[in-house]
Parts: C-alpha cells; structure tokens; sequence
C-alpha cells in the first residue's frame, strides 16, 4: 500500500533549489534589484527568495506597477502573479471560473501530473461533501471542549523550559503544541505525534532544502505515513464512528467509499494544515514581538490585547504565502485577459502587505483596527476550516505566556524554510531570562 500510493502521487514538489537564482544579499539590495529588472521578468517564486525573507520589494513594486502580471518561468511554467487584496479575493470568492481542482492543477504553483487529491484541491460538489465530513471536529462547541485540554498542555510545556539558557523556540513550544493538538483531533498516539510534524514537514518539502535530500526519500517517507493512516482507516471503519478526524472521514455518508487515494490527499491536507500554518504562527509571534519591542512592551501592559495580537501576527505571519487556481474560462481582472488553462497564483503574504487596504501593512501593530480583515485564511469556499482552532491555540499560548514570563528574548537569527508555499520556521534560538 505505501509503494503504491507514494510511488503514485509522487513528491508535492518536483524541482530542486540548484533551479534558482541565489537572492541578494540585503534587503536593500533585494529592493534595487527588485526596481532595476525589467517588470516582464519579476519571477518572485524563488523559495531561496522566502528562504532569506527579501521577496518583500518584489511583490511591492508588481502591487504597484503590475498587480495581475504575467511571468514565464522556468521553473514552474507561465503564470499569472495577482499580488493587490481586492483582486486576490475575486479570484478566491470566484470558484465557477477559477477552479481548485487537482486536476486542473491544484493548489499550488507547482504543477504536478499526479497531484493527491484533497477537498482543498477539489470544485463543489465534491469539496462541499469532503469538507462537511470533518468539519464538526472545529464546532464551537467543540472547541469550548478543547480549550481546556490545550491550556494544560500549553501550561505543562512552558513549566518546562529552561531559564537562562538558549534553546529552539519552534522545537520545544510551537511544534510541541500543535503536534499534541493535532495527535488529539486524530486520535493519533501522543507518544508517536512527532511523527505527523515530520510528516507535515515532509510532504511540502523541497530536495536539498534541509528536510529530505532527494525525491526517493519523499516516497520513502510518505509511504511510512500512508501505511499508518491506511491501517488507522480499517481500524476506525471497523469500530463504532467516534469524533475523531479518521473517523469522521471512515463513517461520513459521503467519504466512508473515497478511494484511497482521495484518503492519503486529504490526510496530507490535514497533518499540513493542522501544523504547519498554526506552529510557524506560534513561531511568527514570538520573533514579531522581538523585532517590534514596543509592541510587546504594550502587550505585556495590555494582555488584554491578546486576541488583538493574534489575529495581527496571522497577518504578519501569512503562514501559508500563496494558493494557486486554473481559470476554466477566459476571464478580465483588473485590465488583464486570463486565458483558460492559465495557471492563476493568489499571493496572501502580498495582498496582507496592500497599502491600499492596511495602513503601515509592513509595521507590526497590536490593536490595529480590523485586525481579522487579512487573508490569511482564504476566502470563500475554501477558506480555512480550522482558522478558528489555529486562533484559539495561539490566544491560549500566550495567556499562559504573560502569565510566567516577562520577556522571551530572540537571541539569534530564525532558519526559515524553503518554499514558496508555506511560510515557516525550522528554528528560532530564543533565551528566557527568568519567570514571574
């Protein structure tokens, strides 16, 4: 079962970082780059551009001189770049003309012939059905029931750490956290739950990028992962339906007979999207407030604010950077003529730096009004159907935060991640001083 369905689906990504251009070297030099090149050949979908954090002037100046502009890259083929707010959420609200299927091409920029098949990467009416199977496991009642088994957690890991010492913040906390949450809604064994973080880390991994070193290992390794939830399919199938996030999908009238293909996309939906975006949040924040001393100055004088500061580091975060459609019929945006088959990709961490919409978007602000008015969760359809579990687990982290700390101090510089599609962290050295 693993060869098979690994061997089938093949790696998410498909291409090596050997590929692209090496970035500037500063953020200012990035910027001059960013303005002297002609704007026909702005291709902002190098990872070692998000790897470094400098495709900031990249997507400024195509928002302000090109905001649906047209690249052929080498690397991943013509595609449209739509970078302003207002034209991201019409395409994101406009599922009959922009389609999410896998067949047309998924989800990401990265065009794959076999691409897994999850309901994020599906049109109505099979998104809709798919979707509606786990979506009770993030009810508002449900999530009044977690809270409390996260707040123990997220007490119990602070205790823990050491004081006065340096240690890996998106180690010991962020995917601490999120891999207990996650092992919970799977009713996945907590002893194993570091397992769905390698898995998650896995499945968007680029080769040589520091996570896997070749295409071989991907299947290698998601094929371990497929055999295990495989196995957990049959066991939850055979029991009575319990309101674990398998067995929502094994005892759903529409997914008990989805094939296991359709299954193994939707788990990598699940484990990536269930980790990935909330931990490099927890992350986000912590390196946010760090570079933005006033800021964290103001939330420990105003931990009342910490609903407030969430939604702002989502914001600022963006944790996933981008979702991709195909236009199935020929569509006008904003001046432009999108062709049908056209590869069309929404930039998130684009259109939540829009100075037409967000005032100072570049600047870190507790307390900004609207602060929920990103897009960082999608729009839509496909808009995230865990924002609110992600939300909660970040607002409770940082209440048992305020509570114990009064500074967490970055003491080095983050490792960020390659890759053009989620916006993350394999590391963040940080010291806490002393408690409360």
């Amino acid at each position: 079962m693993s060869d098979n369905l690994a061997s089938r689906s093949g790696p998410i990504v498909n291409y090596t970082l050997d590929v692209f251009p090496e970035p500037p070297p500063t953020l200012e030099a990035a910027r001059a780059h960013a303005y002297s090149q002609p704007l026909a050949e702005i291709d902002v979908a190098n990872p070692k551009l998000f790897h470094a954090d400098l495709v900031g002037p990249y997507f400024e100046r195509l928002r302000r001189e090109d905001p649906v502009h047209y690249v052929e890259s080498p690397t991943f083929g013509g595609y449209w770049s739509i970078t302003r707010y207002h034209d991201i959420m019409a395409v994101d609200m406009n599922h009959q003309q922009f389609s999410s299927d896998a067949a047309q091409g998924g989800i990401t920029i990265n065009t794959t012939t076999n691409a897994l098949p999850m309901f994020i990467a599906m049109d109505p009416p099979r998104h809709d059905v798919q979707r509606n199977a786990v979506q009770p496991i993030v009810a508002p009642d449900n999530l009044r029931n977690l809270e409390p088994l996260i707040r123990s957690r997220a007490a119990a890991i602070l205790d823990e750490l050491p004081i006065g010492v340096e240690f890996d913040w998106a180690d010991k906390v962020s995917m601490e956290l999120t891999a207990m949450t996650l092992a919970t809604l799977m009713d996945f064994p907590q002893p194993e739950r570091r397992r769905l973080t390698r898995w998650s880390d896995v499945a968007t991994a680029v080769p040589g990028g520091g996570v896997i070193d070749t295409p071989d290992q991907w299947v290698k390794e998601m094929g371990e992962c497929f055999e295990t939830f495989q196995k957990l399919w049959h066991e939850r199938a055979a029991s009575p339906a319990g309101k674990d996030l398998i067995s929502m999908l094994a005892h759903g009238e529409g997914t008990r007979n989805m094939s296991p293909y359709e299954y193994q996309g939707n788990i990598v939906l699940l484990i990536v999207g269930g980790n990935d975006t909330t931990r490099n949040s927890i992350t986000g924040s912590v390196l946010a407030l760090n570079q933005n001393p006033d800021q964290y100055q103001k939330l420990r004088e105003h931990p009342e604010l910490v609903p407030a500061m969430v939604s702002e580091t989502i914001r600022w975060q963006t944790p996933l950077a981008h979702m991709r459609r195909t236009a199935v019929q020929d569509v006008q945006l904003n001046g432009k003529r999108i062709r049908t088959g056209d590869k069309v990709v929404m930039w998130y961490l684009s259109g939540n730096r829009d100075e037409s919409i967000i005032e100072r978007p570049d600047d870190y602000i507790i307390g900004r009004p609207k602060a929920r008015q990103h897009l960082s969760f999608g729009s839509g359809i496909h808009r995230c159907v865990g924002s609110r579990l992600a939300e909660m687990q970040l607002r409770v982290i940082w209440e048992e935060i305020l509570k114990r700390f009064p500074l967490i101090e970055v003491v080095g510089a983050p490792e960020r991640v390659y890759s053009t599609f989620v916006r993350g962290y394999r590391s963040l050295p940080v010291r806490i001083p002393r408690r409360h």
